[in-house]
């Protein structure tokens, strides 16, 4: 535990808040597998501000991968009590940003690392941190076309999120997207005889809620979710410039966040439907009239079936007998995507920790990280 809080209070000090640079942190990471005897490669962001990493230590062979993000949500806004960039311990709990979201598992994977150079390895170990994570696994996106033929077809992959040590063998996939509304400029007096921009907005965010009631009412369930529907959600919505100009541009940022059954590609169709339905009733008295979507970001759900063979490992692992699925997304199934068995299972509550002021851990959750750990390099041993 000593080895693993020194490295945990090492990485809360790096500010690695998305809008940040990650490359002093993934600096310390790389030197110090490398003295651990890792060959570590760095995957860099095109703007060269930011660098995932890929490590791996023993025999070629399938082995087992250990996959995290090296990035944290921002601090701005929140009322913390202490210090984010400085690991605080009080009683049986750690603070500090990304404690819990995830920079506790990165610190018992490097800790692992450490144990890993005294032992004669049958199996290769895995390792894969990333950036940008927090804004809609971009950076795995980016690292994927070079990572992928570096990993080879691993057994198994563990994605540290917090789930309380519970093995989780499902998440909703995300895609997140805009809609342009365009109407017509016009003097306000004049309005009733104008195509306004946000009057389509709107009725495109009625089409919206339409969709969403009928994936509630008669979509597919999945019971394992507090949320057991695909759902739309639309967070953004902006048009006009002055209260006595009719605006011919309004935008909208939505997005929907679907379970397996639910194909991305289908909720596309029927959102596009939805937008040419509202264009086309503006259309007799403005033949420009539209609403324009554009989908800019997306990433896979995953969905585990329970007969596969890594959760029985995995429960073994984590010395656990129950499955879960959680609400928020990770990167897990761009890994089960390259046929990768693929689970989430890390320290600490996302519900309970994660993204708040004052964020921490509970350091029996890190004790029971380090165990998983101690299990996973006995398993990769001779």
């Amino acid at each position: 535990m000593t080895t693993t809080l020194d490295l945990l209070d090492k990485l809360i000090a790096f500010d690695t808040v998305s809008k940040n640079s990650n490359l002093e942190l993934a600096a310390f990471v790389e030197d110090y597998l490398e003295q651990r005897g890792f060959a570590v490669h760095r995957i860099t962001d095109p703007s060269g501000d930011k660098t995932g990493l890929y490590a791996e230590k023993g025999p070629d062979g399938d082995g087992v991968l250990l996959s995290a993000h090296t990035d944290v949500v921002p601090v701005e806004g929140q009322s913390w009590t202490k210090d984010p960039f400085r690991l605080t311990r009080e009683g049986n709990r750690v603070y500090g940003r990304g404690t819990t979201d995830m920079k506790g598992y990165v610190a018992s994977v490097l800790s692992l690392a450490d144990r890993a150079e005294a032992s004669k390895l049958r199996e290769p170990l895995k390792i894969v941190l990333s950036y940008d994570e927090e804004v809609g696994c971009v950076g795995i996106q980016q690292m994927l076309e070079r990572l992928a033929p570096m990993l080879g077809q691993p057994r198994a992959c563990f994605v540290g999120e917090p789930t309380e040590m519970q093995v989780a063998i499902g998440h909703k996939g995300k895609a997140a997207l805009r809609a342009i509304c365009h109407g017509q400029n016009g003097h306000s007096a004049l309005a009733p005889n104008i195509v306004n921009a946000l009057h389509l907005a709107t009725d495109f965010v009625s089409e919206l809620r339409s969709l969403q009631k009928a994936f509630e009412t008669n979509g597919n369930t999945d019971p394992a979710y507090s949320v057991p529907y695909t759902t739309l959600h639309v967070g953004m919505l902006s048009g006009g410039k002055a209260l006595n100009i009719v605006p011919d541009r309004a935008e909208l940022t939505f997005e929907y966040r679907h379970l397996a059954a639910d194909r991305g590609k289908d909720i596309l169709d029927q959102i596009q439907a939805a937008a040419e339905r509202v264009s086309a009733s503006y259309r007799p008295r403005f033949a420009e009239a539209r609403v324009e979507v554009e989908q800019y970001n997306a990433y896979p759900g995953l969905d585990v079936a329970e007969t596969e063979a890594v959760i029985a490992y995995a429960q073994k692992l984590a010395q656990s007998n129950a499955t879960t699925k959680v609400a928020f997304g990770t990167e897990a199934g761009f890994f089960s995507e390259l046929g990768i068995p693929t689970i989430v299972c890390g320290p600490g509550s996302m519900e309970g920790q994660g993204h708040k002021p004052d964020e921490y851990l509970e350091l029996a959750q890190l004790t029971a990280c380090d165990a998983m750990m101690d299990r996973i390099l006995e398993d990769l041993s001779l």
